[in-house]
């Protein structure tokens, strides 16, 4: 019996097991959901921030977030497999079973569910929910079946912040929260766009529809693209505008978006793979560099 026991949690503790269940919830892209979770708390608190409710918040989004990822991996492993970028998952390299990723993702979202509604506040937990449905019930199927689904999937892409300020604040009802939830969700087309236009082959060979149909000169997806970049200039202004933030924050995050636009405008006139690149690592570092230059401000001035 005693051997049994010893070579079960053996196998629980296997170094190996757990680095791909640590993989199953996409340590980088549940990394940028908190910290943009994290900007809509520090923003919706204000001048007095609770450290210890924050990191209630943080630990339930980080459930959530990291559950929702594997549960994703787990609707997708079949098409996973089909594609070189996504092959070596943890699912479809036969790391973890389907029912494990099943058992583990499910067990995470509503753990975390449950954690935000009793100890930070039912609002946080209701965007939270709110932001797994439509990610998992809408977006993922959607992927399959129009360039839609980029929008679709820009929305709960952009909640992280709305999800923060309503565990900060315990409701909805602020013009800068909304401006938050805009720069998220403009950034993410391009952000989206960039990436489906490199790995294009890729998604296309998975049947994934992330691209405009008919559009090998590019044209379509350039039209999706410019509008958001240009609309990022004035909404991130926004936050200046209602008082939120300084001219700090202001210089630092025009010149983050015309920087953004302006590769964005590289890809429109060239309409290749190697533009498309640039505009995808612009876009790896413009949300970090908005959150950046907002915490400066914050400290500084």
């Amino acid at each position: 019996m005693k051997l049994s026991t010893d070579f079960t949690l053996s196998k629980f503790l296997n170094t190996e097991k757990l680095t791909a269940y640590y993989e199953l919830t996409k340590p980088g892209i549940t990394l940028t959901v908190l910290a943009s979770m994290l900007i809509g708390f520090i923003l919706g608190s204000g001048s007095s921030i609770d450290y210890i409710l924050m990191l209630h918040a943080a630990f339930g989004t980080w459930m959530i977030a990291g559950g929702t990822a594997a549960h994703n991996q787990f609707l997708e492993w079949r098409f996973d497999r089909r594609m070189k970028r996504t092959q070596k998952r943890p699912v479809p390299s036969s790391k973890i079973s389907p029912r494990q990723s099943v058992l583990f993702s499910l067990g995470l979202i509503f753990a975390g569910l449950i954690y935000l509604m009793f100890v930070v506040n039912y609002v946080a937990a209701i965007v939270s929910l709110l932001t797994t449905l439509i990610y998992l019930g809408v977006y993922t199927p959607m992927k399959r079946v129009s360039v839609v689904n980029v929008f679709i999937g820009a929305i709960p892409g952009a909640l992280p912040p709305v999800g923060g300020w309503a565990a900060a604040t315990g409701h909805l009802g602020s013009t800068a929260m909304w401006i938050l939830f805009a720069i998220v969700f403009l950034w993410q087309v391009p952000h989206v766009m960039a990436i489906a236009w490199v790995c294009k082959d890729d998604y296309s060979n998975a049947g994934f529809r992330m691209l405009p149909r008919n559009d090998s000169s590019g044209f379509k997806a350039t039209a999706l693209i410019l509008p958001c970049l240009l609309a990022l200039l004035p909404i991130c202004y926004g936050l200046f505008y209602v008082g939120m933030n300084s001219w700090l924050y202001l210089a630092g995050a025009l010149i983050s978006s015309i920087i953004f636009l302006f590769y964005g405008l590289i890809f429109s006139i060239n309409r290749d793979k190697a533009s498309a690149k640039k505009l995808m690592f612009a876009s790896f570092g413009y949300l970090p560099a908005i959150w950046a230059f907002v915490i400066l401000d914050l400290l500084l001035l």
